[in-house]
């Protein structure tokens, strides 16, 4: 099933001037019929134990995300409609393999596998502009449009039958739906003219949103390392996105052609520290742990370039701290941040670690210290709504062990007035209103993050125990929390409603 990245080849691009021509519109299912079968799907994929929300890779890949998105819809490839009505959700997995797949509705997966085997930011880039345009081009709505007969059920339990079977086939079959699985399963495929169209409109994203070009051509160039080794299943896509000398060769005349303007960028030392966190919180296993935090002993340490041994040292650290050999892990610290301190967005990905190892060694203060002395975030033509994400809740959680939790509440409400689908940042919010003794608002705040991952259900038990914890509090309720907790009811009773009568 095709919702792996493809094999990313070129196709004709150009990078300013007026939208690409589009193949079609996906007019015969409406938006919200697709944000629908979106949203069942990012239910049950919040609910994987392979869904993982780590603030440090989560706000990397969104820094390459949210320029992406902004370009195409600066270029018109992304219309006002689905602007306002898709989620634009990025989902992170456990999986250590090398995958991302686009989902109806705006909803991004992507395997931490990935993000640790790409070399730049560009490549992750390429892979990410390649599957936006898949949703823009509304190439999904078109494949679920090709079968009249199958209920938006049908089809998410497909997409999550196919994407089951990535890790396990029979788990993958269990989920698929009888005799119309295969019937289904085809028509998802995406076919070679929108695998082209997603390429041609994804590189045409990548020099205005601020990322090389070249970035499409070393990861096909990864692609056909990788196709030359018989698959073992950590490269999922290569089954169903077999290569080509076509395709192969037109990606490289079109680098070429770009010059100098499309020249590949060396890794940053931000990227090679963010690939190494990915790495570690795939669970490789004490033993693979154990090898990385080895390496900055080994006689080739010193021969390694800057960014390479900011690597390792992250990985040997952020390894040592999965382990709890926090005395090691803290021994190295000193050297990555000497290494660093030249380097601002390398220098915030130290000091994050540094602040999530205090917190590990019950130094709430002394992660509070390190948070202080993070350095603004790099300017950059597009902005990053998460760049203060990590920062954010570190310190909540700092603020929770010293038991001064009001010093972030209203900051954690802020944030979630202008991010309502972060569920960790509102779970921050309800641990620091009951901390400081405000019940209704965390009850609320527990239900808004069941919400943000749209379990409804969940969310209507909480709100419900809102309304008895107001209804015992009389006189002495926050009345204004309980008036929230109320409305919020009626609108999420009715959000399950709608979610119930799709089943």
């Amino acid at each position: 099933m095709n919702l792996a990245p493809a094999s990313l080849p070129l196709a004709q691009a150009q990078t300013h001037g007026a939208p690409l021509p589009r193949m079609g519109d996906g007019a015969d299912i409406t938006t919200n019929d697709e944000r629908r079968i979106g949203d069942s799907i990012a239910r049950q994929l919040y609910r994987d134990p392979d869904y993982v929300d780590d603030p440090v890779v989560h706000s990397y890949v969104m820094g390459i995300w949210y320029p992406l998105k902004e370009t195409s819809e600066q270029r018109g490839e992304l219309s006002p409609e689905l602007n306002e009505r898709f989620a634009w959700e990025v989902l992170l997995g456990r999986d250590r393999s090398i995958n991302a797949f686009a989902l109806p509705g705006g909803f991004l997966g992507v395997h931490l596998g990935l993000v640790s085997a790409v070399a730049t930011r560009d490549e992750l880039a390429s892979v990410l502009a390649h599957e936006l345009s898949h949703v823009t081009q509304r190439h999904i709505s078109r494949l679920i449009a090709q079968d009249k007969r199958s209920t938006p059920l049908m089809i998410g339990s497909m997409i999550l039958g196919a994407l089951a079977a990535t890790k396990s086939p029979d788990a993958g079959m269990a989920m698929m739906m009888g005799g119309q699985a295969l019937a289904v399963q085809n028509q998802l495929n995406f076919s070679r003219d929108m695998e082209r169209e997603a390429d041609r409109v994804g590189y045409s994203l990548m020099a205005p949103a601020g990322f090389a070009p070249a970035g499409f051509a070393s990861m096909f160039e990864r692609l056909q390392q990788a196709n030359r080794i018989n698959d073992n299943g950590s490269w999922p896509y290569l089954r169903s996105h077999p290569l080509t000398t076509e395709r192969m060769a037109d990606m490289q005349s079109r680098t070429q052609m770009l010059g100098q303007a499309g020249a590949a960028k060396p890794p940053t030392m931000e990227h090679t520290m963010v690939s190494s966190r990915a790495r570690v919180l795939t669970r490789p296993g004490p033993d693979a742990l154990r090898q990385w935090a080895a390496l900055p002993a080994s006689s080739g340490f010193a021969q390694q370039s800057p960014d390479q041994q900011a690597g390792a040292l992250y990985a040997a650290i952020f390894g040592l701290m999965q382990l709890r050999e926090l005395s090691a892990a803290e021994a190295m610290l000193p050297t990555l941040q000497a290494l660093t301190q030249n380097d601002a967005a390398a220098q915030r990905q130290t000091l994050w670690l540094a602040a999530e190892l205090a917190l590990l060694r019950n130094q709430p203060q002394l992660a509070l210290q390190k948070l202080e002395q993070l350095p603004p975030a790099p300017a950059a033509p597009h902005h990053n709504p998460e760049d203060e994400r990590a920062t954010l809740l570190l310190r909540a959680q700092a603020a929770s062990m010293l038991r001064r939790s009001g010093d972030v509440t209203t900051t954690l409400q802020t944030w979630v007035s202008d991010h309502p689908h972060d569920a960790a940042a509102w779970q921050a919010l309800a641990r620091a209103s009951r901390e400081t003794g405000q019940p209704l608002r965390a009850l609320r705040a527990e239900a808004e993050a069941f919400v943000a991952q749209y379990d409804y259900a969940a969310a209507v038990d909480r709100f419900k125990a809102g309304q008895q914890q107001a209804q015992r509090s009389g006189a002495q309720a926050d009345h204004f929390e309980a008036s929230i907790i109320d409305t919020r009811l009626r609108e999420v009773q009715s959000l399950l409603r709608e979610q119930t009568s799709q089943r």
